[in-house]
């Protein structure tokens, strides 16, 4: 049976639905979901920024937040966790993820030029994986990926460990715990598989085929 695939998304998600779908799963895309769990995994799919109350900080460089968002993911990760099943979290996702284990953020990156185009396209970078993660596995010690925040993670949440830093050697592009089925990346893989694959990235669909057999 296909493992049901709960996307907490806005309304920017064709892609997700797509890259779920074709890696086996049964994607089922909400805005501001409740926090159930009777689905086999959980996304956190990418949007705006998050209210920086929620890391005990004043407004110093976030925009666009989504207050209702805000408090819906939050909710469902804390429920996910405690149900012990798979999330992932995607640009957004992953700097909520860090958020919710009681991490930080940088507001504003100070190189955000070199990490988005302000724009409807995507800027490209390496990333280097650590060592004997599954990103390594996955893609090698090196590769291509989009880009497209002006956030990342600072502090690093409670029991995470870094997956992935960018080709500046200081932005964090990728987590995951330590010992829950929980990780994110920065970047947008469901912009780098199917019908948006890119000669220039690798491809993002080896990262949905991961978490789709986490959920098995």
């Amino acid at each position: 049976m296909k493992p049901e695939i709960l996307l907490s998304v806005n309304t920017k998600k064709e892609f997700y639905i797509d890259a779920v779908n074709n890696c086996g799963g049964i994607a089922v895309p909400e805005y501001c979901p409740e926090a159930v769990t009777g689905y086999d995994g959980l996304i956190l799919c990418g949007g705006n920024d998050i209210g920086p109350s929620y890391y005990g900080e004043e407004i110093n460089g976030a925009v666009n937040i989504d207050e209702k968002r805000d408090f819906s993911e939050f909710n469902l990760v804390k429920a996910f966790i405690e149900a012990g099943k798979p999330v992932m979290g995607i640009c957004r996702g992953c700097q909520l993820l860090n958020i919710a284990f009681g991490g930080t953020l940088y507001q504003d990156i100070d190189n955000a030029k070199e990490h988005s185009s302000f724009s409807d396209y995507d800027l490209i970078h390496t990333v280097q994986a650590k060592e004997n993660s599954f990103l390594s596995e996955l893609y090698g010690e090196s590769f291509w990926v989009n880009s497209f925040h002006h956030q990342a993670v600072n502090k690093l949440g409670k029991d995470l460990e870094i997956t992935a830093i960018a080709s500046d050697g200081k932005t964090v592009e990728g987590i995951k715990h330590k010992t829950l089925p929980i990780f994110g990346v920065q970047w947008h893989p469901e912009r780098m598989a199917f019908s948006k694959r890119r000669d220039d990235t690798v491809d993002g669909r080896l990262l949905f085929e991961y978490f789709i057999k986490m959920c098995l």
